[in-house]
């Protein structure tokens, strides 16, 4: 039978930022990975290719320590994969047990024992310089592969704390600051440097840059939140998730007077989308006390977000209401929001994707509230492409790359959601690993 880590009561865990999941025990972590054949099918789903049966074998031993150095081969962020990484869609999802094992929990504990680590210094052998932009999951893991090659390698990140959507994009209650601090620690301790308060296409051009380096790893991520361009949008109380996660993950808006930025507050709100920004959106509104309620234009079962979050999103108190879109956002005389206009939505069968496609009705409803949340989705920013020539972007203001990873300007190269649009975590470290991959492979390591 698999064992499951325990989460905190939902009735405890809505009136703070604490961590709602508590992870597991010894004893439970030794008696989950024992469930564990290490057939090793599992590994075809990691996109940063762990030796998942190696260390879970590790673990069955309780040799800890080993366990962990098996990991840290291929991720130098296990605490943070093991908190936020889809693994139900991409290790576990290969398992072939009935029930997969919980490899992103096991995962999760040993970055959690602190067991000592065996990474060092790395030296800077091959007299080669990479600059990375970004400090996110892919800015992370490409400097982590090139700094064990034998770079020299040096993270620009435009704001003052490190960590890019993992710190301003995910609360403490499923990521804790403390966590993706400790692991940028190891980075630093293997000798990756790092300049914050750092703009690339502000502080400094990127041919600037690359006037210092040998070649630049652009991962900025995608940080511009895409709009529903509904009448009504600039009422006072609409608010796009990136801003509002940001003041509270980033600025510690709930703490405010201690912290300087404050945050609006209703009684009543709203938040649409369906995918883990729009739960991270609703569990955060929860916390500061508002009757919560997100609306998805699709059924429950189409959502995007990760089937626990959803859980602990209902367990928390937020309401979910589907077959809903907004057509207008209705203020009163003062500007401040009153009620957002739905278009009520039918299903018309399955797209190509398996999710259920859905046309408007000509049924109609309104649902007040004080705040309104739009979380459907971001697309990276315009900076570097408004101030770089030679560098090509979609319609999305996504970076055009080759198979290697390379963009149409000669020795920058790109991963990540700057490539892709918003994604997950584990989906940009292993592009971000591809990258570090085709740069040792052309300018050596």
């Amino acid at each position: 039978m698999a064992v499951n880590p325990k989460d905190r009561p939902s009735e405890e865990r809505i009136n703070d930022f604490d961590e709602v999941n508590l992870g597991y025990t010894d004893e439970e972590a030794v008696k989950e990975a024992q469930r564990c054949k290490e057939c090793g099918v599992c590994i075809k789903g990691c996109p940063v290719r762990i030796n998942i049966p190696a260390f879970i074998s590790q673990i069955k031993k309780k040799n800890f320590k080993r366990a962990l150095s098996i990991i840290e081969k291929d991720n130098i962020l296990p605490g943070i994969c093991g908190r936020v990484c889809p693994q139900e869609n991409q290790c576990e999802a290969r398992c072939i047990m009935d029930n997969p094992i919980n490899i992103g929990a096991l995962e999760r504990f040993l970055a959690d024992k602190k067991v000592p680590k065996d990474i060092g210094i790395y030296p800077s052998k091959n007299n080669k310089k990479i600059a990375i932009v970004g400090s996110g999951p892919a800015g992370l893991t490409s400097a982590f592969e090139l700094k064990k090659s034998g770079f020299e390698v040096v993270v620009y990140e435009a704001l003052h704390k490190l960590g890019g959507v993992l710190r301003y994009g995910i609360p403490n209650f499923r990521l804790p600051d403390e966590i993706i601090d400790e692991e940028i620690e190891q980075l630093k301790k293997m000798g990756v440097q790092f300049r914050t308060n750092f703009l690339i296409g502000k502080t400094l051009y990127l041919d600037e840059l690359l006037d210092k380096f040998d070649g630049i790893v652009i991962a900025t991520g995608a940080g511009l939140p895409r709009y529903l361009k509904i009448p009504g949008e600039n009422s006072i109380g609409v608010f796009f998730a990136n801003e509002f996660l940001t003041r509270i993950n980033l600025m510690k808006a709930y703490k405010f007077p201690e912290y300087h930025t404050p945050i609006y507050k209703g009684k009543k709100v709203v938040v649409i989308g369906g995918g883990n920004v729009a739960i991270d959106a609703a569990r955060v509104a929860r916390r500061l006390k508002s009757e919560v309620m997100i609306c998805y234009r699709r059924l429950e079962e189409d959502m995007p977000a990760r089937n626990e979050e959803i859980q602990h999103a209902k367990e928390e108190g937020i309401e979910i209401k589907t077959l809903l879109n907004p057509k207008k956002i209705i203020s009163k005389d003062d500007g401040k929001i009153k009620k957002v206009k739905f278009v009520k939505m039918k299903t018309v069968g399955k797209q190509q994707d398996g999710r259920n496609a859905v046309v408007e009705t000509e049924e109609y409803i309104d649902i007040e509230t004080d705040i309104f949340i739009e979380a459907i989705g971001q697309i990276p920013n315009k900076i570097i492409q408004q101030n770089s020539k030679g560098l090509e972007f979609d319609s999305w203001n996504s970076l055009k790359i080759d198979e290697n990873m390379e963009t149409t300007k000669n020795n920058v190269w790109a991963a990540g959601d700057v490539v892709s649009g918003a994604a997950t975590v584990i989906k940009a470290m292993g592009e971000a690993k591809k990258a570090a991959e085709k740069i040792i492979k052309e300018i050596g390591g």
